[in-house]
């Protein structure tokens, strides 16, 4: 089931069992290979923040949008809050089994082992795979959107369309795919790190620019719409929030870390969080106030007013490659469960992992997922919608949900300790916001349908 860790030959002992690791010869070729066990909490610590500090926060003005101010930053609070918690809840669970001896390494292995088989394999492993599957799709959809306004900054009249740019990040994603371990990027994910605070950075210098600009749409605060349609917009933003602050693979992370684990993952939790708290808010903030209810899916989008830059064109054109640069990172980081499938299904853990019965598949496997995420980031180009989409059917359950169902499950806190009721809190809560947030996602699709088209040049 591939619940025990790879520590490498080279420190393998009989003291292993008693930290949670056994032989590597019992690991599947998918924990052997993608997730190996040699970092620092560091090296966890530039994984979550590529993870979770994505370009994805870039919409969190648009969330605002429908959610005012005093709501807005209430939500964004709660979200950092419950978030930081719930996965210091699953780090340690997970620490704990790893105690016993019984190191887990992916999620849908926590949830068959705390909840039983049917939950890990027909619940959490098909969320969690679509999410990140989604997430490559998102990703690799808003960086060719970047490519193209680059383009488009430089070459006003130019006629290449946003499903070229896709597909030229996409064949940029071709070679990134190849990198063989999770371990294996976290020299990209430490520049992920600074290649995030820093677009960030410009986008909120960009949008108090654009909102002292002259040439800035006049602002309006007021939430647009009424009744139902305010309601559903309402649960909209929230699903939008939650995916910003999503994870999903928390436990593929802390397979990342060479025992022992305990502590490891809060400390990386804590700087990763950190630069959350530097970029989210600044974002949000800066972008409503400037762009009020006319804040686009992605705030850089609102930086172009008919076609022309608000803000300086250099300036615009080195946001956007800072963007374009980190989403690389984040395709690739979100591409690792999709990864080790793929490997514990068709590579042999006996072969040596740069062998050709291994290299082969790897190669050709890998491909494919990065070529079919391509195809289907080019056809469907509405980033603001599928944003809401994974929030809502796979973010709040995975991220809000399951962490405090399985601490609950794992140590039992009695009736009378206060953290089982803010578990059960938590757990029912936003069990309700995914159920509501998923019908407002599907029902904000079914409403920009006719706005559809495949292949749509946005």
């Amino acid at each position: 089931m591939g619940t025990v860790v790879n520590p490498g030959p080279e420190n393998f002992n009989g003291d292993n069992k008693e930290r949670g690791i056994e032989d590597s010869t019992k690991l599947d070729a998918g924990a052997l290979f993608v997730l190996k066990s040699r970092g620092s909490w560091l090296h966890c610590g530039y994984h979550l923040t590529t993870s979770i500090v994505a370009p994805a926060l870039l919409s969190l003005p648009l969330a605002f949008a429908s959610l005012g101010w005093v709501a807005g930053i209430i939500c964004l609070t709660i979200g950092a809050a419950v978030t930081f918690y719930s996965y210091n809840l699953l780090s340690l669970v997970l620490e704990h089994h790893a105690q016993l001896g019984h190191r887990q390494l992916r999620f849908r292995d926590m949830a068959t082992d705390i909840l039983g088989p049917r939950v890990g394999r027909y619940y959490v492993g098909p969320i969690q795979f679509a999410v990140c599957y989604g997430a490559v799709v998102g990703s690799t959809l808003l960086g060719g959107q970047s490519m193209k306004s680059i383009y488009l900054i430089t070459n006003p009249d130019g006629t290449m369309k946003l499903y070229e740019f896709v597909v030229i990040f996409g064949t940029f994603m071709l070679i990134l795919a190849q990198i063989p371990s999770f371990h294996s990027l976290r020299h990209i994910n430490l520049i992920s790190l600074v290649l995030c605070l820093s677009y960030s950075a410009c986008a909120t210098a960009g949008s108090i620019y654009a909102g002292h600009s002259s040439k800035a749409p006049q602002r309006d605060y007021s939430i647009s719409g009424s009744g139902p349609h305010r309601v559903f917009g309402v649960f909209n933003a929230v699903a939008i929030i939650a995916t910003t602050f999503g994870n999903g693979i928390i436990p593929e992370i802390q397979a990342t870390v060479a025992a022992p684990v305990k502590g490891k993952m809060l400390k990386g939790l804590c700087l990763c969080y950190m630069v959350v708290c530097c970029t989210f808010f600044s974002v949000a903030v800066s972008g409503y106030w400037a762009f009020g209810n006319g804040a686009a899916g992605t705030v850089l989008a609102n930086f172009l007013v008919d076609g022309r830059p608000i803000i300086p064109k250099w300036f615009l054109t080195l946001t956007n490659l800072f963007t374009l640069l980190q989403l690389s990172a984040v395709a690739v980081v979100y591409l690792q469960p999709t990864n080790e499938v793929l490997e514990g299904k068709f590579a042999d853990p006996k072969s040596d992992q740069y062998s050709a019965r291994n290299v082969v598949p790897r190669l050709v496997l890998r491909s494919l997922a990065v070529a079919s995420a391509t195809v289907i980031s080019a056809m469907l180009p509405f980033f603001g919608d599928i944003n809401a989409v994974l929030g809502a059917f796979g973010f709040l359950p995975l991220d809000f949900v399951m962490p405090a169902v399985l601490y609950n499950v794992t140590f039992r806190p009695s009736r009378r300790n206060t953290i089982y009721w803010v578990n059960l809190v938590i757990a029912i809560v936003f069990t309700v916001f995914a159920v509501v947030a998923s019908v407002a996602a599907v029902r904000q699709i079914v409403l920009d349908a006719k706005t559809y088209k495949l292949f749509a040049n946005v």
